[in-house]
């Protein structure tokens, strides 16, 4: 196997050196056609997210040069300033890097999931371009077979540890069926962004998103399917809002006591579950002093984060040890693969014997042999033309005084119990 992984994240580069060497979905396929056609490589694939750029080659290590000076000309990025950011594993470290990183192991975040399904996309374009063969084949499904494992058997990916992921895992216990609940968001920027996009995978009924222009939250509403309000609009959206989440950069509240007081009155006091991860806050703090009003802040989200990122770091043991697991497995069905050719060419070359033997046979039999004589001459002849190469070849290797030959030798043909040990 010559199996390399090349890459850089964000531990080894900044944001603007990242997004320079980024692939789009659609540079994706024909960049790994020009790839493999540069470098030689015999298969490869892309990763490309916001936090990594990585390529994973089934090439010989003394290219990689030729790999990292193919991608600083793809991007028109100096090459010095790649070779300071890159990282390169070779073999079976690549295939640790590459299931670590599967896991959420290598993310930013640890153990968040979204990377596994990224590369999943990363291969199933690898195989729309045709540069996916039996090894990255192989490796891949190995690589998902381990994530799952590691998602399946600890508590790695359980617990938030986002502000925005907690907010929403918080509404989940308050609200066990979040596609029955409506929701309405004040801001438009990044956490909001993240708050509206767990919100859609849940399944929420309906997003509002509310903010001071119309033009900003548009790029949410079309996103996700979102409706958009000015903030003016928040009190007549109010009335139909299980969950409010609220992040601005407001330095004075936008919601206060006596609107939340009257919302809650239209809507009989049925619950409302809110979250003010703004700093300054967005919310009024008298607001938590109403009944059937969950009102929480940043700093109660902050404290689940840091609760749940250590209950991670004690599962991300465990994964290690999954990870590890699973290339142990995957290395060992490659040794054991490796040993196929072998075995095929040389069942090929004793049944090629066999067959020129037997056809001597019968051609001694059709010409009026004597039928004992002719078994006893096939059996001579097949053994003596089976046994030759082997016989010259461990004489040839004991003359040069390779002893360790003679003693894989008598392991291959498991002749130790049959040999004199005196």
């Amino acid at each position: 196997m010559a199996f390399l992984a090349l890459g850089i994240n964000h531990k080894t580069a900044s944001v603007e050196v990242r997004e320079r060497v980024a692939f789009t979905p659609e540079q994706t396929v024909e960049a790994l056609r020009q790839l493999e056609q540069a470098t030689h490589s015999r298969e490869a694939a892309i990763l490309s997210t916001c936090n990594r750029s990585e390529l994973y080659l089934e090439l010989e290590p003394s290219l990689a040069d030729a790999v990292l000076a193919w991608l600083a000309q793809y991007h028109r990025v100096p090459l010095e300033d790649l070779r300071a950011s890159i990282y390169l594993h070779q073999d079976e470290a690549a295939v640790r890097h590459m299931m670590r990183v599967a896991a959420g192991l290598d993310s930013m975040v640890l153990g968040e999931p979204q990377i596994l399904g990224q590369l999943k996309s990363a291969y199933a374009v690898a195989r729309e371009a045709g540069t996916v063969g039996p090894l990255l084949g192989r490796l891949f499904q190995a690589t998902f077979n381990t994530a799952k494992a590691v998602r399946t058997d600890t508590a790695i990916g359980e617990n938030p540890v986002s502000v925005a992921f907690a907010a929403v895992s918080l509404a989940k216990q308050i609200f066990s069926d979040l596609s029955r609940s409506q929701a309405l968001l004040i801001g438009a920027g990044e956490t909001i962004t993240l708050v509206a996009r767990h919100l859609h995978e849940q399944g929420v009924r309906r997003i509002v998103v509310a903010n001071r222009t119309l033009e900003r939250a548009s790029h949410l509403a079309e996103e996700f399917g979102a409706h958009t309000v000015l903030l003016a609009d928040i009190p007549d959206e109010l009335v139909n809002s299980d969950i409010v989440i609220s992040s601005t950069a407001s330095q004075l509240p936008i919601l206060g006591k006596g609107a939340v007081e009257r919302a809650l009155k239209q809507r009989r006091h049925k619950p409302i579950f809110m979250v003010d991860i703004a700093v300054p806050r967005d919310i009024e703090p008298e607001v938590s002093e109403l009944e059937d009003v969950y009102l929480y802040t940043v700093d109660d989200l902050h404290e689940v984060v840091a609760e749940n990122l250590k209950s991670r770091q004690g599962a991300a043991q465990a994964a290690e040890k999954l990870v590890l697991a699973g290339v142990d497995d995957f290395m060992q069905r490659l040794r054991e693969r490796a040993a196929v050719d072998v075995v095929r060419a040389y069942r090929q070359q004793g049944e090629q014997i066999r067959d020129d033997e037997l056809a001597r046979a019968q051609r001694q039999l059709a010409n009026g042999a004597d039928p004992q004589e002719a078994l006893a001459a096939l059996a001579r002849s097949l053994t003596n033309k089976l046994m030759h190469a082997p016989s010259v070849q461990l004489k040839k290797l004991s003359a040069e005084g390779r002893v360790d030959a003679l003693t894989l030798a008598q392991e291959l043909f498991a002749l130790d119990e049959g040999l004199d040990k005196t």
